[in-house]
């Protein structure tokens, strides 16, 4: 699924490094990790005026060790936190598309199986069933500047309504402990089944049908920041953390639509011709 481009002219080098193809230099020590590298940092701080050799965004967590001799706290051990702390919300609209070969009715039955594919697609990313329709899917560590989470969050996959409108909003994620973080994750997804005019000598025969997926996210992500980070401007923090949200949606988008697409076609044996050209 293709995401609309976005670039801030205030932090054009910050967001070339963060839209560029993802490479493990940037997921980190797995595919599911999302932590800025050095080079990100300083584009960042630069763009801001800093240098990472300037002692004030020498932005080391002061509590860090004393959380390590501290493991059997029944708490979030990843942060302290002031709980005055005002929280800062992220936001990311992302529009995709994917094309399956296939009429609108096969597709809906492959999408109301979901507990068949869903995991198996999302993966690297874990997804643990909650429920019937719920997943709790993690996409690994996220962070920058010293600050991380191990972020998860809960989905309900939705049958679809009379109007074949899919739609996945947030469920809370049994027994997990309070987090400082909030996920707000709410999408729409249409199908429209379409004519291909294609050769008969093809397998996929004369007149075959293809579905056009398009879905509609709006996420929000609510962090509340422990004190070392908070030395940063507002400014910083925001235009740093939408950046870092929209890699996000762009690296899981990619990798669970290329996984659904090539899931689809070889449960349903179907090939795709080379002229034809699939979005996703």
């Amino acid at each position: 699924m293709q995401q609309e481009p976005t670039r801030s002219p205030e932090n054009q080098e910050l967001n070339q490094e963060l839209n560029q193809e993802p490479n493990q230099e940037i997921l980190g020590e797995s595919d599911s990790d999302f932590l800025l590298t050095p080079a990100q940092e300083a584009a960042m701080l630069s763009e801001f005026g800093a240098s990472v050799d300037d002692s004030k965004y020498n932005l080391q967590d002061p509590d860090a060790e004393d959380r390590d001799s501290k493991s059997s706290s029944n708490l979030n051990p990843d942060l302290k936190l002031n709980q005055n702390t005002e929280k800062t919300a992220f936001h990311n609209h992302f529009i995709g598309h994917m094309d399956l070969l296939a009429d609108q009715r096969t597709v809906m039955k492959y999408l109301d199986a979901h507990q068949g594919w869903f995991r198996r697609c999302a993966n690297p990313f874990k997804a643990d069933p909650i429920g019937e329709t719920g997943y709790a899917m993690g996409v690994g560590k996220v962070g920058a500047m010293g600050f991380q989470v191990d972020a998860r969050v809960g989905l309900n996959l939705l049958p679809p309504d009379e109007n074949s409108v899919y739609r996945i909003t947030t469920i809370p994620i049994p027994e997990q402990l309070p987090q400082v973080y909030d996920v707000d994750f709410q999408a729409e997804m249409r199908l429209q089944e379409q004519a291909l005019d294609v050769k008969a000598d093809h397998q996929v025969g004369k007149n075959a049908l293809m579905t056009s997926v398009e879905w509609d996210l709006n996420l929000t992500v609510t962090l509340q920041f422990p004190q070392f980070i908070q030395r940063l401007s507002q400014d910083m923090l925001q235009k740093t953390g939408d950046g870092v949200l929209g890699f996000i949606v762009k690296r899981v988008s990619k990798s669970l639509t290329a996984k659904v697409q090539e899931d689809f076609h070889k449960t349903h044996d179907i090939k795709v011709p080379k002229h034809i050209k699939l979005r996703r």
